[in-house]
């Protein structure tokens, strides 16, 4: 069990396995009937995935445009709260197939939210891929088109994830256990 900062982290899904799965998901995406896509990642907790996966768009004979786009729930605690737009992105959505990347699909408030924005700017099809849906939580009418792992009802963290915006950096997703004594 890796040690970090003093805390004990439970390796729920590894640098690997995670590897493995945005090279699958990013040939799903190319196999799909999405076109003239533009990827917008949903910021700050989906940046690393977002990198990956663009890359692995690449890889599978994708070349979609990126843009970035800052929503904020949650602030520096645990639980989700009011749905803020922080930075919004600055292409035009109008007529284009957008893909939206993020960490964690948990209550649904902000993906569906993002995804609306984005329909009623004109957006053609709005796909949502996230690296972890945690299906549990869900309080908005909203389901991932494309997902990288089912996440059990658990905090976790690392690979972009944070808690109070500690553990990003780690390679893996884990749940923090404890301290070290």
């Amino acid at each position: 069990m890796p040690i970090v900062r003093d805390k004990k982290i439970e390796v729920l899904f590894s640098e690997e396995v995670i590897a493995k799965r945005i090279t699958e998901l990013a040939e799903e995406v190319a196999l799909s009937e999405l076109r003239n896509i533009l990827v917008i990642s949903v910021l700050k907790g989906s940046f690393v995935f977002a990198a990956d996966l663009i890359r692995a768009f690449h890889r599978a004979g994708l070349a979609p445009e990126v843009e970035f786009i800052s929503i904020s729930s949650y602030g520096a605690g645990t639980e989700a709260g009011e749905i803020r737009l922080l930075r919004d992105i600055d292409s035009d959505v109008k007529g284009r197939d957008i893909v939206l990347i993020d960490d964690i699909l948990e209550s649904g408030n902000t993906m569906k939210y993002t995804r609306e924005l984005m329909l009623s700017r004109g957006a053609n099809r709005v796909a949502v891929i996230t690296l972890l849906d945690k299906s549990v939580r869900r309080k908005a009418d909203i389901e991932a088109d494309f997902i990288g792992f089912e996440c059990p009802d658990q905090f976790v963290v690392g690979y972009g994830m944070d808690v109070g915006h500690a553990f990003r950096e780690l390679p893996f997703v884990g749940v923090v256990t404890g301290s070290v004594e």
